[in-house]
Parts: C-alpha cells; sequence; structure tokens
C-alpha cells in the first residue's frame, strides 16, 4: 500500500479490524519511510454476477449502481456516512449469499426493500415508488399501508380530554 504522504511503497499493517458487521476489514498502516500513519478499507468485491433485467437483457452487477438507488431514497435522511456504507455491504452480503452467478434485478430490489424497511421508512417507501413503479396516488397509499400492517409497533393510547 503506497504511503498518502511521501507515496513511499513500503508499509506496515500496524493494526486489523473487522468493521460493518464483518463485511469489511479497517487496516491501520504505517509508513516505514516518513512514519505517517493511515487507515484503509477492505470490503468484499462482487465479481462475475450478471442481473437479468426486466426485459431480459443481461448486465454485469453495478455496485454504483445500487449506491445510487439507496443514496436517492435516503436524500436528505439521517443516516451517518458509516451506517450508508454498512448497509450498502449488507445488501451485497445478502446477494452474494445467495451463491448463483445470475440474479433478476427483482430479487436485488426485493434484497433492498427488506433491509430498507428495517432501516427507514421514507428511504423504503421512496425507494418502493421507483422500484415498484408507482403510476398514481392510490398504488403510493398502499404501499403506506402495506408497510404500516407489516411493523410490530403497538399504538400510542389515546389521550383523555384532560391531558
Amino acid at each position: 500500500m503506497r504511503c498518502p504522504a511521501c507515496h513511499n511503497i513500503d508499509t506496515k499493517v500496524t493494526d486489523t479490524r473487522m468493521v460493518n458487521e464483518a463485511v469489511a476489514i479497517r487496516r491501520r498502516r504505517e509508513c516505514l519511510r516518513c512514519g505517517f500513519r493511515f487507515s484503509t478499507y477492505e470490503e468484499v468485491e462482487i465479481l462475475n454476477l450478471t442481473v437479468v433485467k426486466r426485459d431480459g437483457r443481461q448486465e454485469p452487477y453495478s455496485r454504483e449502481k445500487l449506491e445510487t438507488g439507496l443514496r436517492k431514497a435516503f436524500e436528505k435522511r439521517p443516516i451517518t456516512h458509516e451506517s450508508f456504507k454498512r448497509l450498502l455491504n449488507i445488501i451485497e452480503r445478502d446477494i452474494q449469499l445467495r451463491g448463483r452467478n445470475e440474479i433478476t434485478s427483482h430479487q436485488i430490489g426485493e434484497i433492498v426493500m427488506k433491509r430498507l424497511k428495517k432501516v427507514d421508512p421514507v428511504a423504503y417507501i421512496r425507494f418502493a415508488s421507483v422500484y415498484r413503479s408507482f403510476t398514481d396516488a392510490e398504488s403510493f397509499w398502499n404501499e403506506l399501508q402495506l408497510f404500516q400492517r407489516g411493523r410490530q409497533r403497538p399504538k400510542n393510547p389515546r389521550r383523555t380530554k384532560n391531558n
């Protein structure tokens, strides 16, 4: 690994830790020439995965496309960079666990929806509106109702007139 300060190629690893629910590795490094310390991250990369689109076309899997879709869903939502990266890695892990060389765009969408539902309801609905191609307000409303029914949160007790 090249030192970002002096560009020397000789660095040593001083610490290694698993991060993002063990889907990435953080390595603390030190340059052997100038002593500069820095961190690097290693993430699993999905190779040789073909995505079958709705119209039957096939294209190579693209992490960038997944990340772009998630960023749009989380636009102006309170999510940290770390949490976003963790979510992206978990979704990719779920894709890899299928253990096949092909996956449909529909299957990827379902994996994303399952994870988004647990993280942020607004991001979930935003993603669903594009993924499920809502054509009108009724489609949107139906998805909201399905989402609400699926949540296992107790309702707030009713207020009395004295409160």
